[in-house]
């Protein structure tokens, strides 16, 4: 089919009136009235109407009899303005319209499995038939965000003179908070390659190298279960630095994301981002991510309760409360309780101030007019405590305050709120072994001052880790780096690492700290974080091509699995048995 000028349907406008044209895509809908034939184009760019005329045209006529949805048409014709009443000023092209001299029909369709404009499709449907669900328009809108962002990163990266650079996929298996994929190796059986969870060794020996600004899109991979910000495989953007300051660091992730708000034509930012402590965090909102879009902060009441007639105050190591601004009723106030013994309290203490100001609680009466007074709240409002470990104060009541900031509204979703969260602890329990492990890395250097904590108070080491957190999501993570061999060994002693075991596992590493290497930091942020809040997706498969469901599946190829034990057999791998069979 001959054409004078090829456009998308999206780019047709009043200006084109009068040229000939041809347009291709697929059929949105087809009717007929008075004996014509009007046909919905649809491509990316939007969708463009095609009136099939058999005076006109009689051969393209016989074709539009054969068209559905679904199939995909090329047509040449005339651009014509639509009739008045047919003006449609919902879409940019309603003012005009193509008057078809040729139709092909392109490819066939089999009717659909479920219609792309049917918003409740359900998500296994949809990712079954992903390469469907991708025509939608929020699909297509949320890709060419996706893309439009990583082009504003890449262009801010590299106008702030970092460079590039590709990093191995297989390679050996790092403690960095998740499981390895391990990939057998056929020339070597029995030996396998880790996946890399992240670049993070590479990127420091890129210091040590003299590559002083990387970065890099990377892929990584990590056996961790499944939810709403989380999948096996994801990108994120990857960057270190030479003899960086902790500031130099946050102002060019800070810079990052003005040019992201930038590219997408949206309000950016306010610079420098605001900054919390862990310490702070955690007091103030039970979170290391908080979204501080609202209020309803924690408040401590430990020192005010320590002589409490009260025993579960006077005798909990922690007791804090939040002031919810509602008198809730005593069934509300049970569902609270079961929330909070489903995030592991003993249970929800409460004082609810009615609307005459009066207080009404079964442990009113254990309180002292001192307690009293440091509770009080406004008429209409139920004070709630958590009294346990300060850990599970934490936890109850940083859940509490969300679920309480979605239940009352409180949340302002106009609103888009940076922050850093800075000096977190360098070491935390492991609850399964009682030894110490690393909060972020074990390759996060402590603060200034606190190396000699390391062996006699790895509690109290604070470190130079920091988080990028948007609207209560973490963004990513970073840190100013150990680039002192004997402070990397100490870091993996307090871990329960033994010398022999931290060379077999990093000695190339621990040698590669030996030669001259200067000091170091970065930065790692997950690509599809921040695309999904950029698109308002509350679930990072949304913005994904090909994601896995929450059980680990591939619902459009069926992956993962069984391998044929021929090919196992070849990589020197045997499955153990399942129980009540043999193999």
């Amino acid at each position: 089919m001959s054409a004078w000028r090829v456009l998308y349907c999206g780019e047709l406008r009043a200006e084109h009136v009068g040229r000939t044209v041809a347009a291709s895509g697929w059929v949105a809908r087809r009717r007929d009235h008075g004996g014509l034939v009007f046909i919905d184009l649809r491509d990316h760019t939007g969708v463009i109407q095609l009136v099939v005329n058999p005076e006109r045209a009689p051969e393209a006529a016989r074709v539009a009899h054969d068209i559905r949805s679904e199939f995909v048409a090329h047509a040449r014709g005339e651009v014509v303005r639509r009739a008045p009443e047919a003006v449609n000023p919902n879409i940019p092209t309603g003012e005009v319209e193509i008057q078809v001299d040729e139709l092909e029909i392109v490819a066939r369709s089999e009717p659909l499995p479920f219609q792309l404009d049917d918003e409740g499709v359900e998500e296994p449907l949809r990712l079954r038939y992903r390469y469907l669900d991708l025509r939608r328009e929020r699909m297509q809108r949320n890709l060419r965000l996706s893309a439009a962002v990583i082009a504003s990163i890449r262009r801010s990266m590299e106008e702030q003179g970092f460079i590039d650079v590709w990093t191995p996929s297989m390679t050996i298996g790092t403690p960095e908070g998740a499981r390895d994929f391990l990939v057998p190796v056929r020339l070597q059986p029995g030996k396998f390659f880790a996946l890399a969870q992240s670049p993070q060794l590479f990127k420091q020996l890129f210091m040590v190298g003299g590559l002083d600004r990387y970065y890099q899109i990377a892929t990584c991979w990590r056996d961790e279960d499944l939810r709403a910000d989380r999948q096996f495989e994801f990108r994120q953007l990857d960057l270190e630095l030479a003899f960086p300051t902790r500031e130099e660091v946050l102002d060019v992730l800070e810079r990052v994301v003005v040019a992201s708000f930038e590219a997408l034509g949206r309000t950016s930012p306010r610079r420098p981002f605001p900054r919390l402590s862990y310490a702070e965090a955690m007091l103030r909102y039970g979170s290391d991510k908080p979204d501080v879009r609202f209020g309803l902060e924690i408040q401590d009441a430990t020192e005010v309760t320590r002589g409490s007639e009260f025993g579960v105050f006077a005798n909990a190591e922690s007791v804090r409360f939040i002031v919810a601004p509602t008198a809730f009723s005593r069934a509300h106030l049970q569902k609270l309780e079961e929330f909070a013994k489903e995030w592991g309290a003993k249970g929800l203490a409460y004082l609810v101030v009615d609307e005459s100001g009066e207080v009404r609680s079964p442990i009113a009466k254990f309180l002292s007019e001192r307690e009293l007074e440091a509770f009080r709240a406004a008429p209409g409002s139920t004070v709630l405590f958590i009294a346990d470990t300060p850990a599970m104060v934490e936890r109850v009541l940083g859940a509490l305050r969300l679920q309480l900031g979605e239940e009352l509204g409180l949340i302002d979703e106009s609103q888009e709120e940076f922050l850093w969260v800075l000096d977190f602890p360098l070491f935390q329990k492991d609850e399964d072994t009682g030894q110490w492990t690393f909060v972020h890395h074990p390759f996060t250097s402590p603060l200034e001052g606190h190396e000699d904590l390391i062996e006699s108070d790895p509690r109290a080491a604070l470190s130079q880790h920091y988080d990028l957190i948007w609207n209560g999501w973490e963004l990513g993570s970073g840190s100013i780096r150990i680039h002192s061999q004997d402070v990397q060994e100490r870091v993996f002693r307090a871990m329960g690492m033994s010398d022999e075991e931290a060379r077999a596992k990093f000695g190339w590493f621990l040698e590669a700290l030996q030669m001259g290497a200067p000091p170091h930091g970065g930065f790692a942020m997950g690509i599809e974080r921040f695309v999904a809040l950029h698109a308002g997706e509350a679930n990072i498969r949304e913005v994904i091509p090909f994601p896995k469901t929450a059980s680990g599946s591939d619902p459009l190829t069926g992956a993962p699995t069984p391998i044929p034990d021929s090919i196992l057999s070849e990589l020197g791998i045997r499955l153990k048995p399942e129980a009540g069979t043999s193999r």
